[in-house]
């Protein structure tokens, strides 16, 4: 037996080698092996582009308000592993997850003499240990974010309740597809038959093909701007977003998120209509306080997240094109004006090129790109500079870059830390341990 957390976790990572390997044959014998834990639970399955963890929180926090013991699975982590594997706030015990890893250790060495099952991902099998301890602990309602894609997604194994899809954006193009219309046959491959979707804010063709494939499968659709709406109204004092949401139910005026930017009141939103719909299913009457009070204690780390306040700085995992276009309308729309210094890194397999060239259009900016370190990180050798002489320049070491925009900055100037959530979380547990050093 693994005797520590840190041991346990060191295995689970020794599977990362097996790389990302679309399918579900691994995961469903590993899940046979168990007696199905899956089954034994009513879960909520969120696909999407960008928006599915911040979606997964409102939602989480709003069935909590309702006293549910409520599960979520979500990915990459930001501040420790066992956050991957949640109840309502708490994080998996480092008990539990040894606990967990005895358990499957000698199962998977089982699968792996076997030629047809060998070789099962870090990722399917953190699926399965998800299902496993939600079982265990009983809980109410699982919250189950897809890793990659849907379709052929190691999560896509559930019958869930309800599914919820974010967004379409061109990510993972390599395994997904090059056109907004594959990825969204993806996505919409967590289609059960006759199960409710709620979509968010999706583009006419990506939507056509989920349309169709919802059809295909008899699944009710609750659609954003046709069956839902959500109107944003200003900015929050001090920090968030305040907007309305109306359905079929009625309308609720001045709600407020504390996560920052327009398409966080978009993500508020499905959520919304997703908590409708569990209500709906369960009989029970919806109370505006639980929205409210769910949406207001939603936290998301690295989702444009103050962490400093002088100089003013904020770390956002904008890990692709689509959400470097939503992070620089937001950047527009909050900071007009003010000059942005940005400290920008993402992995080789990014359209960085793409990234980079938005980022610099955005006024009075400057883009610091660098590396970090992830065996998948960007190579700076590419002239990247090229792009935009005048506003991008490159660092090193983002310790080197960071301490330069530090010595730059005024006090009406921002800085952003932007790119890959794993060199966001990289530079995020610096600062906080900084600032814990300070105080």
């Amino acid at each position: 037996m693994l005797e520590t957390v840190e041991e346990s976790i060191q295995w689970i990572h020794s599977r990362l080698p097996f790389g990302m390997r679309p399918g579900l044959e691994r995961v469903e014998a590993l899940l046979a092996l168990v007696d199905h834990p899956e089954k034994k639970v009513p879960m909520i399955h969120i696909a999407g582009t960008n928006g599915k963890g911040s979606t997964v929180s409102y939602l989480k926090n709003m069935l909590q308000e309702m006293g549910l013991k409520v599960g979520s699975f979500t990915s990459p982590y930001i501040e420790t592993f066992n956050e991957r594997i949640m109840i309502n706030q708490t994080v998996i015990t480092d008990e539990a997850l040894i606990a967990l890893v005895d358990k499957y250790k000698h199962l998977v060495e089982q699968m792996d003499q076997d030629e047809k099952l060998v070789g099962i991902t870090e990722f399917e099998l953190l699926t399965v240990m998800g299902f496993d301890y939600f079982t265990e602990q009983a809980v109410d309602v699982a919250i189950i974010e897809v890793g990659l894609g849907g379709l052929l997604d190691s999560t896509n194994v559930i019958t869930p309740i309800l599914t919820g899809i974010t967004t379409i954006g061109m990510d993972h193009t390599d395994i997904l597809g090059d056109t907004m219309e594959a990825i969204a046959f993806q996505k919409a491959g967590i289609l059960k038959e006759g199960i409710p979707l709620v979509t968010g804010n999706i583009g006419e063709d990506a939507l056509a093909v989920i349309k169709e494939q919802a059809q295909k499968k008899q699944v009710p659709i609750t659609q954003l701007q046709q069956d839902y709406t959500v109107t944003y109204q200003r900015p929050a004092e001090n920090w968030g977003e305040i907007f309305d949401f109306s359905n079929e139910f009625g309308k609720i005026k001045q709600l407020r998120t504390p996560l920052l930017g327009a398409h966080q009141v978009e993500n508020a939103g499905l959520a919304i209509a997703l908590f409708y719909a569990y209500c709906q299913q369960q009989n029970i009457p919806v109370q505006h306080k639980w929205i409210r009070d769910g949406l207001a204690k939603t936290t998301w780390p690295a989702r444009m997240e103050r962490v400093s306040e002088q100089p003013l700085i904020i770390l956002d995992g904008a890990h692709n094109d689509h959400a470097i276009t939503r992070l620089v309308d937001n950047m527009q729309r909050e900071f007009k004006g003010r000059k942005i210094l940005i400290l920008f890194s993402a992995l080789e397999t990014k359209d960085i090129s793409s990234m980079l060239k938005q980022l610099t259009e955005l006024p009075k900016s400057h883009v610091l790109l660098t590396t970090f370190d992830n065996p998948r990180a960007i190579r700076l050798a590419k002239n990247y500079e090229a792009i935009n002489p005048k506003k991008l320049s490159v660092a090193s070491l983002w310790q080197v870059g960071f301490s330069e925009l530090l010595e730059q900055v005024t006090e009406d100037d921002v800085i952003l830390i932007t790119g890959s959530l794993y060199f966001v979380s990289e530079v995020r547990q610096y600062l906080l341990k900084l600032k814990g050093e300070d105080e």
